[in-house]
């Protein structure tokens, strides 16, 4: 049974490492310009700012569905929730 568990543990890991590239790949095709422009020249510079908006889940992905518009991408589900993961995992942590 141990055996079993690592196996799906590695698999589950394997698919989020995949998902948190997808995530940052598509990120970083649709919003660094924008954000760059935005933050003086650094595009991590509004996810590192002291009073940024964003201070939930559900706010993040509300955010992500906006900037989705205003970049005119037209993601499908899953990679939108890729792009919420990648920035909720390396930026937010919540």
């Amino acid at each position: 049974m141990p055996r079993i568990r690592w196996a799906l543990l590695f698999i589950v890991l394997i698919f989020s490492s995949a998902a948190m590239a997808q995530g940052q790949a598509l990120h970083d095709a649709a919003c660094l310009q924008c954000h760059a422009s935005l933050g003086g020249g650094n595009a991590y510079q509004l996810y590192q700012r002291a009073d940024r908006k964003v201070k939930s889940l559900a706010e993040l992905e509300k955010r992500v569905a906006f900037c989705m518009t205003a970049a005119d991408v037209n993601w499908t589900k899953s990679q939108q929730q890729a792009v919420v993961q990648y920035l909720r995992n390396e930026f937010y942590g919540f």
